[in-house]
This record gives C-alpha cells, sequence and structure tokens, in this order.
C-alpha cells in the first residue's frame, strides 16, 4: 500500500525531475535575475529542496540548455530559455502546489530582506552609558528617515536593530503615524 504524502514529505523534495520543474517554475514565477548563490539559498535554505539534488538538477537544466548563464554588471544571473518558461507552465502540477508556495514565499522573502538590507542600515555607538542604535532609511538616494534610539547595552541595541530588520518598511510606517497623529499635550482639568 503506498504511503501518502503528508507535508513533511513535501518540505525536502528528492525527485531530481520534479526538483528541475520547480526551479523552472520559480525563476518564471520570480521573473527578475537571480544569481546562482542566490537561488541555492532560496532552494535549500528552508529544507525545501536537498542541497545535492538541487545542484544536479541545476547541472542538468544548463547541460540540457533549458537554463543559462548570462553576464550583467560583473554578475551571473540564471535565465530560462522559452522552452524552460513553457515547461514550467505545463509541467508545473508534477510538484505539489504547498512546495510551489514555498518556494516562491521563501524567494519573495529573500529579496524582500535584500532590498531591506539596501535601504535600512543599522548601526551602533557606544555612549558613556548605554548605546545608540543609528537607523537609516533611504530609496534611491533619498533619505527618508535618519533615527537614533538609546538602549542601556550592547545586547538591548542589537535586538532593537534586529527587531526593526524584521519589517523596516512598517516600522517607518509607524514613525510617520506617530508623527502625523503626534498632537500638543494639554491636560484635562476637572474642577472637584
Amino acid at each position: 500500500m503506498a504511503k501518502s504524502k503528508g507535508y513533511s514529505d513535501i518540505l525536502n523534495l528528492t525527485d531530481s525531475y520534479a526538483v528541475k520543474i520547480l526551479i523552472c517554475y520559480f525563476l518564471k514565477q520570480i521573473d527578475r535575475p537571480v544569481t546562482p548563490d542566490q537561488l541555492t539559498q532560496i532552494a535549500t535554505e528552508d529544507g525545501i529542496v536537498n542541497y545535492f539534488i538541487f545542484t544536479e538538477a541545476v547541472k542538468e537544466l544548463l547541460e540540457a540548455g533549458t537554463l543559462v548563464l548570462e553576464q550583467s554588471g560583473g554578475e551571473e544571473y540564471y535565465v530560462l530559455t522559452n522552452i524552460a518558461k513553457l515547461g514550467a507552465e505545463d509541467f508545473k502540477k508534477m510538484v505539489p502546489k504547498a512546495l510551489r508556495d514555498r518556494i516562491l514565499v521563501s524567494g519573495l522573502k529573500f529579496f524582500a530582506r535584500l532590498k531591506n538590507e539596501n535601504d535600512v542600515r543599522i548601526s551602533y555607538t557606544e555612549q558613556q552609558r548605554g548605546w545608540l542604535v543609528n537607523v537609516l532609511c533611504t530609496e534611491g538616494g533619498l533619505t527618508l528617515m535618519e533615527l537614533k534610539l538609546y538602549a542601556p547595552d550592547r545586547e538591548q541595541a542589537e535586538v532593537l536593530g534586529e527587531k526593526i530588520m524584521l519589517n523596516p518598511a512598517d516600522f517607518y510606517g509607524k514613525v510617520l503615524d506617530y508623527a502625523l497623529e503626534n498632537e500638543e499635550y494639554s491636560p484635562e482639568i476637572t474642577e472637584d
């Protein structure tokens, strides 16, 4: 009797053919340049695909000519050929939807993290008493926000920095919301 595939079976794809389809599907869906290191990290970091099966699948895709390496700006990027794009769409059902969704989410998180690291810089400055967490938010050469937050020690400063980097756009939005909603304090006077 065949064993049904559970969620844990889906998390680590071991069929080389299915991995090739998954790689092609991901590259078609993400529709942006992806370096070899980035693709390796996206596919293997969360245990989606076994590293050794992944590298073998990429090698076979390159040898077959369905995946090519192109140079741009001194970096190499994977590019799908037209036949690979068609194959990714035609054969995507051979890879469980949960796995297709998981690699897309992993890829989107990876590129969001990359953008955050480029747009938000966190540094730490030791003070006489405590540390400053320096937050610099930029976009396209424009400084959107520069903020310094106090922390009593290095460990707490780093925790603040890590929390900001989890979702810098939300942090920036909350600072703006607070600034726009801030009003002058006027105490309520009650008569007794």
